[in-house]
Order: C-alpha cells, then structure tokens, then sequence
C-alpha cells in the first residue's frame, strides 16, 4: 500500500476498468482512449524529468499540479521523492435547488433595487467605470475583478454589457472547447511568434479580433480562451455569425444566473451586487465529460484566474457555487489545501457556497454510548466493554444503480464491522487487508471495500465501500445496515456520508441523519468564506442549507480547531437571477446565496483598494469585515453557530466607520 495515494485512488487502480464503469466515481479521471489517469499531486522540486517517461505536467500554484500519466506508470510515479501526495478528480455538482434587497447593499450603493434602474448610479457610471463614484454611498464594484467558474456564461445578454454594448467580461475561457490546432501551426509558419518566443499582439500580426486563432490560456492546454476584443467583435456581429465567432454556451444557465447575480446590470430589469465589476468567466469541463466540472479544471481555473488578476493588476473574487461529498470534510484533502494557498495569492477573495445536504439525510454522526462508569480508570483507551454496539440504518431506494458509503473514524479507535443485507444476509468486514481492497457479495449486491490507513495528509481512517448490481440493473433496495462493536475505544466517534444527493435517489439516506457537518468541499477550507442560505422572506435559515460545526470537540471533521463554519449566510431562496433566454426568474440554492457574498466581497475591496480607503482589504480581512457586519437572524439565539455563522450579509454595516 503506497501511503501517498488516497484510498479513492488505490481502489480505483485495484479494480478492473469494466467495475469502474458502473460506479459513480471510480472511473473519474480516467480516459478509456488513451489509458492514462489525470491525477492532482503535491510536490516539490521539479517535475521536468517526468516528461521523459511521456507524462504530461501541468504546473499550478504553490506546489500543485496535474499530471496525465499512462495507466500503468501511476504508481511508479507516485513513489519519486518529489511527489508528497497524489489525488485522483471527483466530480462536483451545482449547488441548485430581488438578491441584494436584503443584504443591506442598497446603503452602500445608493442605488433603487426596485430594479426600475433609476438609481442614483446611472448605467454609464456603473458600466463603465467613468462616472465620479465619490463616498460608500456609490460602491458598485468598479476597479473588482469577479471570477465565476461555473457552467459558462450567455455573453450576449445586455447585464453583462456596458451602456455602449460592449462586453464586461475581459476574459472567457471555455475549457470544453478544442482549440484550432491547424491555426496554430499556421501561425508558427507565418513568423507570428516574437524572438523572445512569445505569441506577438494581434493588431502586430494584421489579425482582427474575430479572426483569431482558438487557443487555450498561456501555460494550459485545454480549451480556448477569448479576450474582450473576441468577445466584442462576435458581439457586433450579425446573430447568425455570433456562435461562429464565439463558440461557447451555458446551455444549462447555472453560471449565467450565478453571474448575474454577483455583477449583472440592465437598465429598468436587473441589478446584481457588483453591477461596476469586471468578469473572468471560466466554464468548467472537458469536451468529453460529463455535466458536472472535475477537480482538476477548478484548480485550473482558479490558477487561471488568479494569473489574470496580477497580470491585470486588479483586486479579485472568484465565485465557487458547486460542491461534493467525498471526504474526511476536515480540509485534509488536496483541493481544500490549494484553496487555502490560492486565497493568499495577491488581492484575492474566494467565496465557496455551503452546499444543500443539510436537509438531504446523507450524513450521520455519532458515538459509541458508554455503559458503565469509568471513575478510577486511566485516561486514553478505555475496555471496551464499557461501550454499547452502534448501529447504523441506510434506506436504500429502488432503481439505484450503484451507491457508496464513507465511514471516517478515530485511527486511535477499534471497531468491529458487520454489514447486514435487506434480506438478512450478514457479513464482518475484516479489520485489515494487504493492499486495502476487499470484495464481498451480499444478496446480489457486489461491495467493493477499501480499509484505508492515514496518510501524511489526512489523521482519520476511512472504510469506503462501493456498492454495485450483480445480474441485474439495480442494487438490493431496502434497509442495509452496519453495526459498529467496540475492540478499542479512545474516542467513540465515527462520521457516515454517502454521495451528494444529485448523485443519488431522494429517497436514498441514513435513518436518524445528523444534519451538523453537513458543508459540502471545498467550502470546507478554512481559509475560503463559506456562504450557506437563509430565506429572506422568513428571516429564517434555509434547511437545506450545508451546516458546519456545533461540537468543536469533534476529532476529525473540523477545518481547525475552533473555526466555525459556515462564515456567514446570504438570501439563497427565490433569488432572482438573469436566465439564458433573456428574462428573470427565481432560482433557490446556496449556488445563488454565494455570488451575493462574491458582489459584496467586491465593494468591500473597490471600497478599500481601488479608494484608497484600505489597501489590505482583501483575503481574511474581507472575511473578518463581514462577518463583524452580519446581523441575526429570527430563531438563531448564539453566534457563530452551526447554521448561520455569524448571521445574516450586511454590507453596510461591514464597512468601517
């Protein structure tokens, strides 16, 4: 067992491609054609020398990058001295289920938000950056980069336009779009690249804007990126030829309204946070993939747009609406570290929504209750026989194809594991295996089982099990339970999660659920601000909102000793939002509570830094400075607590005297 990879990864290189396919996760980051993995690592050093062995290396920041390895070299490459740790992608899903009349931003931007567009900030001041924008009475966003990585963005519709049509939006890099090789070669024939082997401007080489060459960002070499000149001449183009020009859609709407929010702007509809703000819009994913991004391209994107920020010289939020399940959620794993360093790149805010487990019944909680007294006895491990057996009851719905189940744990505690069938069948798991892979069957349920061990990286044990048909379509449906018998009992506790609820049947979920602990990763990291959602209407939390930590004496499971999470919470019911066929609708889901947080991050920052007013405020300070400014809410007695944080957004009263 190779200790720098996780227990997800040496699963997934233990079992046959065949057996991947029919699990949720398994399979991600692999690539079938030609058998390589995409992985995450964390090193030091340099990884040049890997290109010698045909393993493509993508640098990020702070010591992370993505490698493509052929399938059969991952493990060898895992064991050079420069690689700490290795990861393989999960997949994340949107957080989905008038914005900023609630949050106090009307005080601070003397604007109207009966969205008739007769603010006292005119389009062309708020837009463009060039009406005299003087006191906190007209903060709109201006000189604030605000990056959205979501599903992309309808560049065309007039909230993400200035008064004169053209776009807000400086960048755009669409990951899922091939970039034009032929161009490229093209342009390496006709002299287009200087002596110091940079690319020369377009207007040095007598190309217009719409005639440009597809290509990915500098240094990345997955999808096409487009400037505002790109973007401004498909705009001015005839309909017909705009998706010609400027290939790339939010077919879904996600990223659309998660944008509009934080910055959109038309006169007499709309009003977002930030309507002063410029855009770096990231859609997320690979020409081949699913709907739901990767790892691996959010870490690209955030690299990406922290890049355009120092190159721009601009302060910079970067809006995070999506979420996953997988993990110890104690900020161990290696996407939650890099949002961490990534927050402490430059004059940069990341705002991460909370997620919508809280009311989902995917995770449970609990600790081996105790028997007798144990007046008199040593402290540390206790006899086990002064604990009662735990038991653990999953409904399993019909129609599920596959499903899998983490149980984190205390590595100072000692269970013994029995896993009942719905018809009965019962089986121990056994409490070692060299190489951590074990499979058994239960009625005709297949159960991959990997017993992990800490790593350098991540303190708690995982027992993961992947649960998949065998001779026909679905798992056994019915209640599947575990039972926990104590051998060595330090701590008592243990954590259940199963996939995100968009992963799974509705009706899927433990009995008795904890609702605590519930924040989806990476708004797990400590260093992010987690956004979770209440309803404006009520002045109440929203239950479906991700809840974070009430027992700060949990042993694994908390980003760091006595932080609270979530930070604060934002209106995430009946938000209005931009849609990508022209009009305004109500969308609901801490996917929609995090860019009003995103919005007020960037008049926070264009009050401090862009004004002069306060050069540093940006990173943790932004996060003190709202969190200092959030109001209660109805029902909340104590703050922070588990579900609000420290309350309700309040932008005004975030601001300093």
């Amino acid at each position: 067992m190779n200790q720098k990879l996780e227990d997800l990864l040496q699963l997934a290189l233990q079992t046959s491609e065949e057996t991947r396919e029919r699990t949720e996760d398994l399979n991600v980051g692999f690539n079938g054609n030609n058998r390589t993995w995409e992985v995450i690592v964390k090193y030091h050093g340099s990884l040049d020398r890997l290109r010698t062995l045909n393993v493509k290396v993508e640098y990020l920041i702070a010591g992370y990058a993505i490698l493509t390895v052929p399938e059969q070299l991952v493990e060898a490459v895992a064991e050079l001295e420069e690689i700490e740790y290795v990861e393989k992608p999960k997949r994340y899903f949107y957080q989905v289920t008038d914005p900023v009349q609630d949050s106090c931003i009307a005080q601070v931007s003397g604007r109207d938000f009966s969205l008739t567009g007769t603010g006292v900030v005119t389009r062309n001041e708020a837009l463009s950056g060039t009406g005299t924008l003087e006191g906190t009475g007209t903060l709109t966003g201006v000189g604030v980069l605000i990056a959205v990585l979501d599903s992309g963005i309808d560049y065309r519709l007039p909230e993400f336009r200035r008064a004169d049509g053209s776009t807000r939006i400086r960048y755009l890099w669409d990951q899922t779009l091939r970039a034009d090789e032929e161009n490229t070669a093209l342009e390496a024939e006709q002299g287009i690249w200087s002596g110091e082997g940079q690319r020369r401007p377009p207007e040095e080489q007598g190309i217009s804007p719409g005639e440009r060459q597809r290509r990915p960002p500098e240094g990345f070499e997955q999808g096409v990126e487009f400037d505002a000149g790109q973007i401004n001449a498909a705009l001015q183009a005839p309909s017909v030829q705009q998706f010609r020009l400027l290939p790339s859609m939010d077919t879904g709407g996600h990223g659309t309204a998660v944008a509009g929010i934080a910055a959109g702007y038309s006169a007499g509809s709309y009003c977002g946070v930030a309507p002063g703000a410029e855009l770096l819009i990231v859609k997320l994913g690979t020409p081949d993939a699913s709907a739901f991004p990767r790892t691996t391209e959010i870490m690209r994107g955030v690299t990406w747009a922290l890049g355009k920020a120092q190159e721009l010289q601009m302060p910079l939020a970067i809006n995070l609406s999506f979420g996953n399940n997988y993990g110890a959620h104690d900020g161990s794993s290696l996407i939650e570290r890099f949002l961490d360093n990534a927050a402490e790149i430059g004059r940069t805010v990341i705002c991460v929504g909370s997620g919508n487990e809280g009311a989902n019944g995917g995770h449970l909680a609990g600790s081996l209750e105790r028997t007798g007294s144990m007046a008199g006895l040593p402290s540390g491990r206790q006899p086990a026989f002064f604990y009662r057996s735990a038991q653990v009851e999953l409904a399993v719905a019909e129609y599920e194809q596959s499903l899998n189940v983490q149980l984190w744990q205390n590595y100072s505690d000692s269970y013994r594991i029995y896993l009942r069938s719905p018809g009965g069948q019962e089986t121990q798991l056994p409490e070692s295996v060299e190489g951590g892979k074990y499979t058994l069957q239960l009625e005709q349920t297949e159960i991959l089982v990997y017993m992990g061990e800490p790593t350098p990286y991540a303190a708690p044990r995982e027992i993961y099990l992947d649960m998949l048909p065998v001779g026909r379509p679905y798992i056994n449906s019915g209640v599947w339970i575990f039972r926990l018998e104590p051998l060595e009992v330090v701590t008592g506790n243990y954590y259940f999660y199963l996939p995100s609820s968009a992963a799974r049947n509705e009706r899927t979920e433990f009995y008795r659920s904890t609702p605590d602990v519930t924040l989806t990763i990476p708004s797990t990291a400590a260093k992010v601000i987690t956004v979770g959602a209440y309803d404006s209407v009520y002045d109440a939390y929203a239950d479906f909102s991700g809840r974070g930590y009430a027992d700060l004496t949990r042993t694994i499971g908390v980003v760091t000793a006595g932080v609270a999470k979530p930070d604060l919470v934002a209106p995430g019911v009946g938000v209005l939002a931009p849609d990508i066929y022209g009009g305004n609708v109500p969308v609901t889901g801490t996917s929609f509570a995090t860019p009003i947080v995103s919005g007020s991050a960037a008049l926070l920052m264009e009050w401090g830094i862009v004004r002069g007013n306060d050069p540093f405020l940006y990173g943790e300070k932004v996060k003190a400075y709202l969190r200092k400014g959030a109001r209660p809410l109805r029902g909340e007695t104590t703050y922070p607590n588990e579900r609000v944080g420290w309350g309700k957004l309040c932008v005004s009263e975030s601001l300093p005297e």
